[in-house]
Order: C-alpha cells, then structure tokens, then sequence
C-alpha cells in the first residue's frame, strides 16, 4: 500500500470531516481524497514515473499536501523547494533533483520556471497506476551539508508512517484533534512533526502560508487548535505581542518546539502562559522524530530533548564506537524505520553519516540516569538562527570571492530572540581595503538574508592551532568581547 491510502480511509470512514482549512477554505477528506487522484492523474499525463522528483516552489498550500499524496500514489518524490533561498541558490536545487515537472506559485514564476499548480486540477479525470509502496522514495528534503552545499535527504513513505506513528504517541494524537501548522512546509519539522501525522490521523490541519504571529494566535482562538509546533524564534515573536498574556490559549493540549538546544528557563517561561511546551529532537535524516518529551514531562524534564521515539533507537557514542554510560557526552546516532535511506546524488557522504543501520548525528549530547536525551552542541559548526541552518562554509565562500579577503571565519553567536545570530571575522590582503558595508553588501542576491552575517569584524590574524587549522572557538571569543566592551 502507499501513503494515499490514508486519505482514501479517511474519506469513506468520514468523507465530511475537515481535512485542511486554509485562508477561509475547509478541505474535506472526500475533497482532499479527489484532489490527490485527479493530480495523480495529472501528474501522469505530465510523464511522471516511478523514482521521479516533482518540485514544488512557492508558500505554504494544501497543494504541496495534495502533490504528497500524489506523488505517493505513483512512487514518485516530492521536492518542496525553500523560497527564502536567493534565486541561484533555488536553481542549483532544482538542477540536482533534475524533478520530472516543477510547480510555481505565481508569486515565484520570475524565479524558476514551471507549471502554475492549476495544472493538477484542470481535466484530469481517469485513474493514474498505483506504482508506489512503503519502500518507494517520496520527499526529498534539502539541507546543508558540512560543505555548506545543499544536499538532499531521502526519505521512504515507509520513513514517513512510522514517523507518523512516533508522532502520534509523542502528542497523544487523535481524529479529534486541530492542528495549526505555521513552519514551512519544505522544512521536514513542518511536514513531518504534526502535519502528514494528523493527516495519518484523520485529525484536521489548518494550514498558513507562513507565520505571522497575530495570525497565529487569531487562528489558535477562533479554530480552537489543540496542537501546534513553534520554534523558539516564532514563540518569542507572539510573546512579544501585548496581547500574549490576555490570548485564550485554554484549547491547547501542548506546544511543541525544537530545531535548536532550547534552555529550560525558556522552556518554564512558555508553560508559564499554561501550555505545556514539549521538546523534539531530530533532523532531517530523522523525518524528524527520534526523541521527545511528553506533556507529562514537560516541566520535570525541562531542557531535555526527551526519551526515543516508541519506534526508534538512540544511542550515545564515543570516540571508539562504544556506547556511553549516563551523564557521558558523546556523539548521538538513530536507528530506525524513520531514518532516510541517504542523501541523493550524494554516495560518499551517504556512507560517512549513515553506517551500519545508524545515522551519525555529529551532534553531542548525554542520557541521564532516567534515559532522558540532553543534546549539548548541535554540529560543531552549525548555526541554527530562527530554526533555519547555516553553514559557516557556504557564508565563508561568498566573502573568499572578494579579491579583498584574504580568508574569513563564520561563527554564530547567542543571539535572544533568534538563539544565534551570524558573524564573519575577515582577514583582508596586504594594502586591500574595505568597509564593514562593504562587506555585508557582497551577499545581496547571493544567499538567503538569513545567512547573512550581522556583523562583520576585521582581523590582523585569525587564531590557528599548532597544525595551521583556524581555532573556531578562539573566534567566537574573540568576537564576544568585542563586542562586550562596545556595549560598556
């Protein structure tokens, strides 16, 4: 079977029932269930096969779910693009999943060309062949690798029922529940968290095109959502709103957050407001869940990433490979149905971080005694700012391009609202010259704005180990106290 079975269910076990509600429009089961035939059909005629990428770009829609469950239907792979990346960045996507059709919104038809998404609705009668099954590839998800290029992650619809079946007991999740999805869809937190889980469910999605905060506590009063996923960035921006503190927020059951190392004052800040906030460990190659915390838990473990998933191993390695006791850090690694089978176009670093069974986080982190997950430090040099990952590398390379610079160091550092902030330390050639605007107007168009550095420093050295490798660390310090004594 394939995963638009589930909406097939749904629909003869409860054809009335609210599927998605998206800007005033409620999209029953029995609707949703046509809409993903007919574009299954579409998508057919469209020469869509079995192993082949459909590329999405544009806002969050209940088409991205519908093309899911299309593309499931036919084995094919649903590629959700990231609009917030500079157009070169989008096309050179786009060019490694080479995707059989592309979809663009019509407010990114000048960035990548494609058909408008209307094409799945128009005429397209008649029954597409049911080509896919629990082993057949169905979202490539893009995310930055050590290089700092993008690569993709493959993940089964097999990856994508049992991550379904971890969300469910990590939220308790019923038919009976709303759910409120503001991340982006091309995000796999977005997708996977509690969307295709509450859709797995029966349960109803109301879905934005992206967050806005008074949007979100609007939707959360008047749709009465009971689940939602936030990451600390989003939650700071509607507790920053005055009317935080009045929002009738008694219909939720719990707010998940994670993407980042979440402190447990912030943690017991939010349930404060009387929500529990549960955490969520995981990745990409995780689809994402690997571990979490419950409601009961949510105060008692606060600051923890929480226990594996019910189906999904985790363990915490050393140096040589063995597994760790309690309280030791040490690289995280999973084991389960949930993992993806690697990245695509990407065999040699498919090897080096999915060995023997196991995904190799790189992350860091310990269990305690309980067998609770505490994740330490992200990967090494990851910079994680609103929930999106930057590369240092990818930063680097765009000030290397200046035949002013000599070499630069990217770090990220604490940043309140935002977890971390980016920063670029530069070392120019002999007799070269360069303002700090200067600097920063390099990576207009060239990458995302997010990745842009928010303050760039010019240094006489950057700080090197006795093997000549830079001390990234010594970095990071560096630019601290710069920036402490500036504010004295």
């Amino acid at each position: 079977m394939d995963l638009s079975h589930w909406i097939e269910r749904h629909a003869r076990f409860a054809p009335g029932d609210c599927a998605i509600r998206f800007e005033g429009e409620a999209i029953s089961y029995a609707e949703l269930a046509v809409r993903v035939r007919r574009a299954a059909a579409a998508l057919a005629r469209l020469g869509v096969k079995r192993g082949d990428a459909v590329a999405w770009l544009g806002l969050n829609h209940p088409a991205v779910l519908v093309l899911l469950f299309a593309c499931a239907r036919l084995g094919a792979m649903l590629a959700p693009l990231n609009w917030r990346l500079a157009p070169p960045e989008i096309a050179r996507v786009a060019a490694d999943c080479a995707p059989r059709v592309v979809l663009v919104e019509k407010g990114f038809a000048g960035v990548l060309a494609g058909l408008d998404p209307e094409a799945l609705e128009g005429g397209a009668e008649g029954e597409a062949p049911r080509e896919g099954n629990e082993d057949s590839p169905l979202l490539l998800c893009y995310t930055s690798g050590s290089t700092g290029a993008p690569k993709g992650v493959v993940l089964t619809q097999r990856a994508l029922a049992w991550n379904a079946v971890n969300s469910s007991h990590m939220h308790d999740l019923t038919s009976a529940d709303r759910i409120l999805t503001t991340l982006p869809l091309f995000h796999v937190g977005g997708m996977n968290i509690q969307t295709t889980p509450a859709l797995h469910a029966g349960a109803s999605v109301t879905l934005h095109a992206k967050f806005d905060p008074q949007a979100a506590l609007d939707a959360i009063e008047r749709e009465r959502i009971t689940l939602t996923v936030l990451v600390p960035a989003q939650l700071e921006a509607m507790m920053a709103l005055p009317r935080w503190a009045s929002a009738d927020l008694s219909s939720l059951r719990t707010i998940s957050t994670g993407s980042t190392i979440v402190p447990e004052a912030f943690v017991r800040k939010v349930c404060a407001r009387g929500v529990p906030v549960i955490q969520v460990y995981g990745s990409t190659e995780t689809c994402p869940i690997a571990t979490y915390v419950r409601a009961a838990d949510a105060l008692r473990k606060a600051g923890s990433g929480g226990v594996p998933a019910l189906h999904c191993e985790v363990r915490v390695l050393g140096d040589d490979g063995g597994e760790l006791p309690a309280g030791a850090d040490g690289e995280i690694v999973v084991r389960g149905p949930n993992v993806a089978t690697g990245y695509w176009n990407s065999p040699q670093e498919s090897r080096q971080a999915f060995r023997d069974g196991w995904y190799h986080s790189g992350d860091l982190g310990h269990f305690d005694e309980e067998g609770h997950l505490y994740v330490v430090a992200r990967r090494k040099d990851l910079i994680i700012s609103g929930g999106e990952n930057i590369y240092p590398a990818e930063v680097e390379s765009v000030l290397a391009d200046s035949p002013a610079v000599a070499e630069a160091c990217v770090v990220g550092r604490p940043e309140p609202r935002w977890g971390e902030e980016v920063v670029a330390a530069v070392v120019l050639k002999p007799g070269a010259r360069m303002t700090e605007a200067e600097a920063l107007a390099l990576f207009q168009g060239r990458i995302a704005r997010y990745k842009h550095p928010r303050e760039v420093r010019f240094l006489a050295q950057l700080p090197r180990s006795a093997l000549g490798k830079v001390q990234k660390d010594a970095v990071r310090a560096a630019i601290s106290q710069v920036k402490h004594k500036e504010k004295r």
